[in-house]
């Protein structure tokens, strides 16, 4: 019965953490992201703004969340998904671009909502962060026993180059014709993962050959 109460209220609040989602993104959609506050967020998702909190520490946060939701839970479990015929490089590298440029990816018109306010687009870059943790325990999977801080290290890295990747992928671009700012996506997204992340690729092949060996002991 005790786990049947904590299945049910995990669904609750996921469902909740969807609604605020969806609200904060619509309401921005309609209105601007300026003229949204987190009242009426919450007032749209049908909760407080107390419960709100519980959730989110800013409306920005709430917007890229409705675009960016699970997707550090989908890039671990494509990685402990990979065959194990398929080296730990190819598998983080392949599961990062597949999850940030899906066919499910935002559209247009997100995007251009957060491209275009340094706020949101802030937050968007900040997202990378929500990686390491998953991404930690898929690749300390693939790995077996071994040092505890190989996998987290490793992780960091990865997080690291895609927010690297973005930056350089929502780069400011200056409007000859205005004197305001105009962020537009610069470049391939996938051709930027890779770039960023090639770097790394020594390093998750001598953790994967170090695990082998101390397999092979």
């Amino acid at each position: 019965m005790t786990t049947r109460r904590t299945g049910l209220r995990e669904q609750k609040k996921q469902a909740t953490r969807e609604a605020l989602r969806a609200a904060a993104l619509r309401l921005a959609l309609e209105r601007g992201p300026d003229n949204v506050r987190v009242d009426d967020i919450a007032e749209a998702a049908g909760v407080s703004p107390r419960t709100y909190n519980n959730y989110f520490s800013s409306r920005e946060q709430a917007i890229v969340a409705a675009v960016t939701s699970e997707r550090e839970a989908r890039v671990a479990a494509a990685v402990a998904g990979r065959p194990g015929g398929v080296g730990l490089a190819d598998a983080v590298v392949e599961a990062i671009v597949d999850q940030y440029t899906a066919s499910d990816a935002p559209g247009q018109d997100a995007l251009l909502l957060i491209t275009t306010r340094p706020a949101l687009r802030d937050a968007f870059i900040d997202t990378t962060t929500a990686i390491e943790h998953p991404l930690t325990e898929a690749i300390a999977e693939r790995l077996g026993d071994g040092d505890p801080h190989i996998a987290r290290v490793l992780a960091a890295s990865v997080a690291a180059a895609v927010r690297v990747a973005l930056e350089q992928w929502l780069q400011t671009a200056f409007s000859s014709s205005t004197a305001s700012g105009l962020v537009v996506p610069s470049g391939s997204l996938p051709d930027l993962l890779h770039a960023t992340l090639a770097p790394l690729r020594p390093a998750l092949d001598a953790a994967e050959q170090r695990a082998l060996r101390h397999r092979q002991r």
